[in-house]
C-alpha cells in the first residue's frame, strides 16, 4: 500500500465546444455532427495564405456568460488573441489562435474550486490514425473552444469529478455548450502531482478523458503511480500521459511542454479588444439575462418544495429533468405532497425505465398525465403498485391519459366496502393456518394477507382498508 502521507495536488483544464453557428474565426458551418469529412471547410480555416480570420462575436459572449456565473472579472479595459505555437497535422496553420496574458475571463469559483482563468481559442482537426497512415478530418479546425484552467487546489478524484460535472451542467443550463463527452464537446485534463509537504511535487498531465468515470480513475491511478515511484526512489517526470480505459492505467505520450515552447506573441490579424464599448458584453447587462443557475435552482428546490438533497441533486443534474419536474409540480398547483409524491416515482420508476430504453428523458411524456397520476394515488383511485403499472404505460405508449389506462387495465381501486369485505372473507377461508397464527401473536402475517387481498382484488383494492377489515375481523 502506498505511503498515506503524500499530498495530492491536482488542476483541471476542460476544454468545451461552443454552441455557434459558425466557427471561431470564419464562415464555416460549427457542425460536430457533420458526417463527411472536411465538408465543412474554406480557405480561411484551412490556413491558405493571404486569408484573414473575423472573431466570432456569439464565442466571445458564451465566454463572457460563463465568466458572470463564476462571479469572475472580466477583461473590460482590454484582452487579446495570442499565437500559440505547435507543429501537428491537424494544426493546419502549424499555430493555434488562443488567448494568453490577456484572457477575457480571470478568477471565479466553482464547487468552492477556485478557477484561474476562461479563455477562447480555436480548435484543432480531428486525426484518425491507422495502421500505416493517419487521416486528418478538418470539419472540426477552427471550431470556437472555451478551455477554463483551475487553480492547483484540488486533492481527490471525487472533488475533480465533482467540478467537471457541474461545469457541464453550467455550460448547459447557459446553453452555450452541448458538452457531451462522449462526442468529444467536452474534454477534460487533468495535472497531477504529488508530495509530503506544500511545495508542489512535479507535475504530470493526463489528456483527453472523455468520461467522468474515465476521470475519477485516471486520477486515482496517476496519484497511486507518482506515489509508488516516490516510495522506490525513482523520479517522476513532467510528462503527458493518456489514460488506456483496457488496462485501467496511464501511459506516457511526450515530454511536457512548457509556455515558452509554445513562443505565444500576440496575433497581428485580430485588433485588441476593449469590451467595455460594447454594450451587450459589459458584466451587468450580461448578468442580468442569465437564467437561474444550478446552485440558485437547488436552493429554490429546498426552500418551496423541501426536498431532500439527494432528491434536488437529481432534479437539477440535467435541464431537461428539471424543467419537467417543474412543469409537473405546476400542474400539482406547489402541493408539497404531491410533489414530493412524484420525486419518488421520478427517482425510482421513471429512473429506472429510462435507464434501460434508447428515449431521450422527459421529451415525450407529458407533465399533466404524471400529475393526474399523482393526484389519483392520493385519492386513492389507485394503489402505489398500480400506478407503477400505469406510469410504465404511459412511459411506453407515450399516452396522456392515465385515467383510460386504469380502466383498461382494470387498476382503479373499488370504493365497495361489500365488495372489499367479501374479498377479506375469501381470503381468510383460504388461509386458516395464517389466521391462526395471527391469533396466537404472530401479527405480521397481516402483511401476507393484505397481499392476497389485493392479488384477489387483481390491484383494484386500497391495501390502507384492507388492512382495516383484516384487522378488525382478526381482532375479534
Amino acid at each position: 500500500m502506498s505511503d498515506s502521507s503524500y499530498i495530492p495536488t491536482i488542476g483541471l483544464e476542460i476544454h468545451a465546444e461552443l454552441a455557434t453557428k459558425t466557427k471561431m474565426f470564419c464562415s464555416c458551418a460549427n457542425d460536430s455532427e457533420a458526417t463527411e469529412p472536411n465538408s465543412n471547410v474554406c480557405p480561411v480555416c484551412l490556413a491558405h495564405p493571404g486569408t484573414l480570420p473575423t472573431v466570432n462575436r456569439l464565442a466571445v459572449k458564451h465566454v463572457l456568460r460563463v465568466g458572470v456565473a463564476l462571479g469572475a472579472d472580466i477583461a473590460t479595459k482590454y484582452s487579446e488573441f495570442d499565437r500559440k505555437s505547435y507543429f501537428y497535422p491537424d494544426i493546419p496553420k502549424g499555430y493555434q489562435i488562443s488567448q494568453f496574458a490577456y484572457p477575457f475571463v480571470s478568477g471565479g469559483t466553482l464547487s468552492g474550486v477556485a478557477i484561474t482563468r476562461v479563455h477562447l481559442e480555436e480548435d484543432t482537426a480531428r486525426s484518425t490514425h491507422m495502421q500505416n497512415e493517419s487521416l486528418v478530418d478538418f470539419n472540426r479546425a477552427g471550431v470556437p473552444l472555451m478551455e477554463l484552467v483551475t487553480e492547483p487546489v484540488i486533492h481527490d478524484a471525487v472533488t475533480a469529478v465533482t467540478f467537471a460535472r457541474e461545469l457541464q451542467l453550467l455550460l448547459r443550463t447557459l446553453g452555450v455548450s452541448k458538452a457531451n463527452l462522449e462526442k468529444g464537446e467536452m474534454r477534460i485534463e487533468a495535472n497531477i502531482s504529488v508530495s509530503k509537504n506544500d511545495t508542489l511535487g512535479t507535475k504530470v498531465e493526463v489528456k483527453n478523458l472523455n468520461s467522468f468515470r474515465s476521470v475519477e480513475r485516471a486520477i486515482a491511478f496517476e496519484i497511486d503511480r507518482q506515489i509508488t515511484a516516490y516510495e522506490n526512489g525513482k523520479e517522476v517526470v513532467q510528462e503527458t500521459r493518456g489514460w488506456n480505459e483496457g488496462t485501467q492505467k496511464t501511459f506516457h505520450q511526450r515530454f511536457k511542454e512548457g509556455s515558452a515552447d509554445y513562443r505565444y506573441f500576440p496575433e497581428p490579424d485580430i485588433p485588441k479588444m476593449v469590451l467595455e464599448e460594447i454594450e451587450e458584453f459589459l458584466p451587468d447587462v450580461l448578468k442580468k439575462a442569465l437564467p437561474e443557475l444550478p446552485w440558485e435552482k437547488r436552493k429554490r428546490y429546498k426552500d418551496e418544495y423541501g426536498l431532500k438533497p439527494d432528491d434536488i441533486v437529481y432534479m437539477v443534474a440535467t435541464s431537461d429533468r428539471s424543467t419537467f419536474f417543474e412543469a409537473v409540480a405546476k400542474e400539482l398547483k406547489q402541493d408539497k405532497a404531491l410533489v414530493q409524491l412524484m420525486v419518488n416515482y421520478m427517482v425510482s420508476d421513471m429512473a429506472g425505465w429510462y435507464a434501460k430504453s434508447d428515449v431521450e428523458e422527459y421529451v415525450e411524456i407529458s407533465p399533466n398525465a404524471v400529475a393526474q397520476l399523482m393526484q389519483m394515488v392520493a385519492r386513492n383511485e389507485v394503489s402505489s403498485r398500480g400506478a407503477k403499472d400505469i406510469l410504465e404505460i404511459l412511459l411506453n405508449e407515450k399516452s396522456d391519459d392515465p385515467q383510460r389506462i386504469a380502466r383498461d387495465k382494470s387498476l382503479l381501486q373499488t370504493q365497495d366496502e361489500d365488495a372489499l369485505a367479501r374479498i377479506v372473507d375469501a381470503v381468510l377461508k383460504a388461509h386458516p393456518q395464517q389466521v391462526e397464527e395471527f391469533k396466537n401473536g404472530k401479527e405480521s402475517v397481516v402483511q401476507f394477507l393484505i397481499g392476497q387481498s389485493m392479488k384477489e382484488a387483481k390491484g383494484s383494492g386500497n391495501p390502507a382498508r384492507f388492512k382495516e377489515i383484516l384487522l378488525a375481523i382478526l381482532r375479534t
